[in-house]
């Protein structure tokens, strides 16, 4: 019975935060990634209480099982633009951890030819070599020049206009593309993970991610990378609460693992994301395993509308 009711007792805290719409303290903003795993426990609870005849600990495990269920299903609202199509464009973002997975991404590159490409923790050697490799086919570039994880950059077949971007402690480098005449804008999104000492941090960060995404509503708006953060957390959500979509839900793959990489196909979360606004279809999404990084890369076919 004692084992049983720690499991459920911790299950509960962090289920609680999220019927409670809260991130917590850690280690809530940790456990919160892996929010579908936590049923693992809770069965283990259950089987633990039924063997013990601990009729109330079944009663609980019922109900913060049927919680874990309710939660695992996608947040956020996924709504097909009406609008006559006006372009496609194939969206590629990897976290390639401190450039040690360039030398593999730069082949994924040639072969899915994606149109825009968001690269985290690209430091200086990283963008030399896409630079050298890849300049010619991707003369739109927007950087944000630094050393280790700090470094990003963003390479588009479409002219680029530099923006300010998203001020943060890793570089968020935003830009706006002219894809056949549209406007469309781009950030790349990389906030500080929720480590036990830096979730204000996280959180702010996010929250600025939030703002540019909710100062023009009108406008085209792609916003990939690694948020450090899934559904499951409150300030992810926030995101998703201005309108945007998640182009992995639209296209069936919102609960696929992009991280940690190298057990992601067994156990892992997503929080490698391309979150697009009303004006985007998505029609396929993929994720690629690159050798030399702990993230999957996603690759998302988009399609723009015109709103209506």
């Amino acid at each position: 019975m004692g084992c049983a009711a720690l499991l459920l007792a911790a299950v509960s805290a962090v289920v609680g935060c999220r019927a409670a719409d809260t991130d917590g303290v850690t280690p809530v903003p940790q456990l919160l990634a892996f929010l579908p795993w936590l049923l693992v426990p809770t069965g283990v609870a259950l089987l633990c209480a039924l063997l013990a005849r601990w009729w109330p600990g079944l009663v609980w495990g019922v109900a913060v099982l049927g919680l874990l269920a309710w939660y695992i299903e996608p947040y956020g609202r996924s709504a097909e633009p009406t609008g006559p199509p006006l372009a496609g464009l194939r969206v590629l973002t990897s976290n390639v951890e401190f450039g040690r997975g360039t030398g593999s991404l730069v082949p994924e590159i040639r072969r899915w030819k994606p149109d825009v490409v968001f690269v985290a923790e690209c430091e200086r050697g990283c963008r030399a070599t896409l630079e050298r490799d890849l300049g010619a086919a991707y003369p739109g570039r927007q950087t944000v020049a630094a050393d280790g994880s700090a470094g990003s950059v963003i390479l588009s077949r479409h002219p680029l206009r530099g923006t300010a971007g998203v001020p943060g402690t890793l570089g968020m480098p935003g830009a706006v593309a002219d894809v056949r005449g549209h406007a469309v804008r781009l950030q790349l999104a990389h906030p500080m993970p929720p480590l036990p000492r830096q979730i204000g941090v996280w959180r702010r960060e996010l929250g600025r991610l939030r703002q540019f995404a909710a100062a023009d509503p009108a406008a085209p708006t792609v916003l990939a990378g690694d948020f450090n953060a899934s559904q499951d957390h409150a300030a992810f959500r926030r995101l998703l609460d201005t309108g945007l979509q998640d182009a992995t839900r639209i296209a069936g793959h919102d609960r696929t693992p992009s991280w940690p990489a190298r057990t992601a196909r067994v156990a892992g979360t997503q929080i490698d994301h391309v979150l697009v606004s009303a004006d985007f279809s998505a029609t396929d999404a993929r994720f690629l395993d690159l050798a030399g990084t702990d993230h999957r890369a996603l690759l998302v076919d988009l399609t723009l509308h015109q709103r209506e």
